[in-house]
């Protein structure tokens, strides 16, 4: 039963109907923005614990700041402003009023606040009353929040007027000190999308016509999608001085001196589920890695007589309560007895396209047998999809079973990623030829019309104008560079950097 559109029949579509079959959100009324229902929003919610967990190892705290920023703020640093200037939802009244009979904005602002499109405006001006020795140094702070930005073209989770994320902030009393906290959260986000989404990345560092405005550095980990096309998956900022001096955030050093500290801030957002999706949805809907289910199992009642019903159900709840004695990856397995009142094959089906790893369906005879009857949800059409075992067996060998899926969501996506980042183009003819191509669906381990291209650039500042007529981006810096001579795909000079290009999310 697969859906309405398939990957290779057209892959944005596709993509709207997992979101909607898989039951994950949906538009809001409020135009641009999304309503995450319960399955979207509890993959987000194991996506929070999970890093939460992570933050909060690396002595970073959480704490909140406002919504609501002065203008003056971003008015301090000239190039963050001009970087969100155009996202930027601005409060210019306090209430409304009742006028012929309408609501209209009353009692205007003396200044201007704007919502949230992202916090070192407002996180800077505390640290500058934080801190004022070196001894106050560093601050390691996070936030949990919601962001705005005036998206023009919304898109479920990957780009909405509202969105939810993590965002971390830091000062330092050395540069050095505040770039080893920039690449040790960019790693972190790499164990996050790896061994948490199942989803490889490659680390680099962002050109400069690419970085994060206001900062020194910008670094990012970016993931290949099923139809070749990048998606930024996280990103962690140097802000050097640059914040500090426009906030003032100052502290007497060692030597008794006054200097500027130096600050970073690095984040991820609910885009990183557009990314498990494209990453790992079939045509069949949702295939959610077990690290981020919010049920790894789930089990349905097959009861066709009233008589049935107390002996299935005895089996099962005494099944469920041997598994929550598990603990796959240090953690109790989540589970979930769906006893609605509705036909087993289509709780099975819509268990299916929400893409719960495992849906167990238990029946009489499964109760008499001591069985368990099985499916994984990444073998879903495949000949053995189903599996009927003892139940002591299946008890035994289910935390593996669930260990074993997740690593092989992994390989799948590192296999596609491998095979699609390409090496063999040298020219810039061959270059133009090959995103001249339209992208496709990339079958599992195959290589696809158009991916990733790993090549030279010179860093010629005209490459921006360049790379916008062709639609593509230069992605990252990949920090293995070869450091051998080659040339530039764009301009044809000679090179050295290696970069990767790709069209991108």
């Amino acid at each position: 039963m697969s859906l309405k559109k398939s990957r290779k029949e057209n892959y944005p579509e596709w993509y709207q109907c997992v979101v909607s079959e898989a039951d994950m959100a949906e538009n809001s009324s409020s135009p641009g923005c999304m309503v995450i229902k319960p399955w979207g929003y509890g993959i987000w919610e194991r996506i929070r614990d999970v890093f939460d967990e992570k933050i909060k190892s690396t002595d970073h705290e959480n704490c909140y700041f406002p919504m609501f920023i002065p203008l003056s703020f971003f008015q301090k640093e000239a190039e963050h402003v001009d970087g969100f200037a155009k996202e930027m939802a601005v409060v210019t009244h306090s209430r409304l009023s009742m006028k012929d009979g309408k609501l209209v904005p009353d009692s205007k602002l003396e200044e201007p606040l704007i919502v949230r499109p992202t916090s070192e405006a407002i996180i800077a001006d505390s640290f500058s009353k934080w801190v004022k020795s070196y001894r106050d140094l560093p601050v390691l702070i996070n936030q949990w929040a919601n962001v705005v930005r005036w998206e023009m073209r919304p898109r479920l989770f990957l780009r909405t007027r509202e969105f939810l994320w993590q965002e971390g902030h830091t000062a330092h009393s050395t540069p050095e000190e505040a770039e080893t906290e920039t690449k040790t959260m960019l790693e972190a986000y790499c164990e996050l999308c790896e061994e948490t989404l199942a989803m490889p990345v490659i680390l680099g560092k962002k050109p400069e016509h690419e970085k994060f405005p206001g900062a020194v550095d910008t670094y990012c980990v970016e993931a290949m999608m099923q139809d070749g096309k990048a998606l930024q998956a996280g990103t962690s900022h140097f802000l050097g001085q640059n914040f500090a001096k426009s906030a003032n955030i100052s502290f007497v050093n060692k030597n008794n001196q006054q200097e500027y500290a130096y600050t970073t801030s690095w984040g991820v957002s609910t885009r990183l589920i557009g990314g498990v999706i494209m990453t790992h949805a079939d045509d069949e809907g949702m295939v959610v890695p077990p690290r981020i289910a919010p049920y790894q199992v789930v089990i349905i009642p097959v009861i066709k007589k009233p008589e049935d019903e107390n002996t299935v159900m005895n089996y099962i709840n005494n099944l469920a309560a041997e598994i929550r004695k598990l603990i796959p990856f240090g953690e109790k397995i989540r589970i979930k007895i769906d006893k609605r009142d509705r036909k087993s094959v289509d709780k099975y089906w819509e268990w299916t396209r929400k893409g719960a790893p495992i849906i167990c369906e238990i029946g009489p005879r499964d109760a008499a047998e001591n069985k368990v009857m099985l499916k994984e949800r990444l073998k879903i059409n495949t000949s053995n999809a189903k599996e009927i075992i003892g139940k002591e067996e299946f008890i035994a060998t289910l935390s593996q079973r669930i260990e074993n899926i997740q690593k092989e969501m992994f390989d799948r996506a590192k296999k596609r990623l491998d095979a699609n980042i390409r090496t063999d183009i040298k020219t810039v003819e061959d270059f133009n030829r090959y995103f001249e191509q339209s992208n496709e669906w990339i079958e599992d381990g195959k290589q696809g019309k158009v991916a990733f291209v790993r090549g030279k650039w010179s860093g010629d500042p005209n490459s921006e104008e360049l790379l916008k007529a062709m639609k593509i981006t230069i992605r990252c810096i990949p920090f293995d560079q070869s450091n051998t001579q080659g040339t530039c795909l764009l301009t044809g000079k000679p090179a050295t950097m290696d970069v990767i290009y790709a069209r991108s999310y």
